[in-house]
């Protein structure tokens, strides 16, 4: 069990069988309900059963919404399912990177990468983590209006920039950022809509778009990498190490897998982190018994100083916001796999070529693992007096051997980036409801503005 989720249920195993979910149309399936709303699609199948079969255009799909079947299908990716071939604007972007690639490939990269977000190494990049955000800190006042999702991904874009690559200026960060807005939007619309049956070669105004955003990205993360490079000096950042990194046979990454982990990693520390502390103010601002829950346990391990990676283990509760923000707003709100011959789930045979999905957005939001779903309750993370969680009923970061490698890196950013500012301020976030719109990561559908309050 991981101690991100506490302590497994003790339960009978489930027997389960594929039960018919809601009836598609010829050669598109369901896929204009999915469109529609993915995050309510989910939650309706999942009322059909905790297997359900329903069509993607033409492919035969499984969906999943019990916690042992989630994590056998995460645990058995490799092994018994394959990534499945993703639509041609998520692969411009990310290339074949280490979250896309298959089997030896996937491997060799994997361990390329990993020592760069090592907890030795996140221990190395928090203190940018504190400074970048007490810099943010020093430029708001009271009574002050701002825009949270402007003000969390300026932040986060400017921790990316000088954690990842090593550089400290705005046009990097901005160039990257509007980029990656772009990028993000567009494969979103892709994945919901028909361009998600279309053939690579057919011309859309959004591919074209995708084209134009992946350039930009191509071209910031080119000038960069030349720039590391004619440097010639050991630098601490993510890029210099992964320059430095050599696989098994002594073979280093080649310029374009550089380009491929690099987008990877800034997606990771910028798009998630920033969706995750957009989320996290719109609850503490809904929810007044926690904010205070919140300042009083910052004021007490932190006093007047500002926070450090040690700090991270005493801020039990800061991290307990940021686990049920996760709950309720995971920032990668889907798993898929293919299944590979004599693939099986919960005792199920699954077809060979069978997509089998599953949400953290639906499963999370489920009664039967969550007490009272919609509540915004840090306190069931209590280790101690908590609720009993199963083990995969809550997985933001996925799990098995393909879980997130920047899990940690995630959590002690977000902790860290809340500790700074809710120590010195509220956010009343103005009234009203913010939908979440599925994109490449779970987005608001508009601006989050917002009062800021001096404590």
């Amino acid at each position: 069990m991981s101690t991100e989720t506490g302590p497994a249920i003790d339960a009978e195993p489930r027997s389960h069988r594929i039960v018919p979910g809601p009836k598609g149309l010829p050669f598109i399936g369901n896929l204009p309900q999915f469109g529609k709303n993915p995050l309510a699609f989910f939650e309706r199948l999942r009322s059909h059963g905790d297997m359900v079969g329903w069509r993607f255009g033409p492919n035969s799909c499984v969906y999943i919404s019990d916690p042992d079947c989630i994590g056998e299908l995460l645990t058995e990716t490799e092994r018994s399912f394959d990534q499945p071939a993703l639509g041609i604007a998520f692969r411009t972007v990310m290339g074949n990177g280490v979250v896309v690639a298959r089997g030896a490939d996937w491997r060799r990269k994997r361990s390329l990468v990993q020592p760069s977000v090592r907890p030795k190494q996140v221990r190395s990049y928090a203190a940018t983590m504190a400074s970048s955000t007490v810099e943010l800190a020093d430029t708001w006042s009271g009574g002050e209006r701002i825009d949270i999702k402007r003000e969390m991904a300026a932040l986060t874009q400017r921790i990316a920039v000088r954690t990842i690559f090593g550089v400290d200026t705005a046009a990097d960060a901005e160039a990257m950022g509007r980029a990656m807005d772009v990028a993000q939007q567009e494969i979103g619309k892709e994945f919901a809509g028909i361009g998600a049956l279309l053939p690579d070669w057919v011309p859309t105004p959004g591919r074209a778009r995708i084209k134009k955003a992946s350039a930009v990205i191509d071209a910031e993360v080119s000038r960069v990498v030349a720039r590391h490079r004619d440097g010639g000096d050991e630098r601490p950042d993510l890029l210099s190490r992964l320059l430095t990194a050599v696989d098994e046979t002594g073979e280093r990454l080649t310029d374009q897998e550089i380009r491929d982990e690099t987008v990877t990693l800034y997606i990771g520390g910028h798009e998630t982190t920033s969706s995750t502390l957009v989320w996290a103010w719109y609850l503490l601002a809904r929810n007044p018994r926690v904010r205070a829950a919140l300042a009083e346990e910052l004021d007490r391990v932190l006093g007047d100083r500002e926070p450090e990676f040690d700090d991270y283990a005493r801020l039990t509760y800061t991290q307990s916001v940021v686990k049920e923000t996760l709950r309720l707003y995971p920032t990668i709100w889907l798993v898929t796999g293919v299944a590979k011959a004599g693939a099986q789930i919960g005792g199920v045979p699954m077809p060979e070529g069978t997509r089998v999905w599953t949400s953290q957005w639906a499963t999370q939001r489920d009664a039967r693992w969550f007490p009272e779903p919609e509540e915004f309750r840090p306190e069931r993370w209590d280790p101690a007096e908590g609720d009993d969680i199963a083990e995969y009923a809550w997985f933001p970061f996925g799990g098995g051997p393909r879980v997130c490698l920047g899990a940690r890196f995630a959590m002690v950013e977000s902790v860290l980036i809340l500790a700074v500012l809710a120590r010195r301020f509220e956010l009343d976030v103005d009234p009203g409801v913010i939908e979440p719109v599925p994109s490449l990561t779970l987005q608001p559908d508009r601006e989050v503005m917002a009062t800021v309050r001096t404590r």
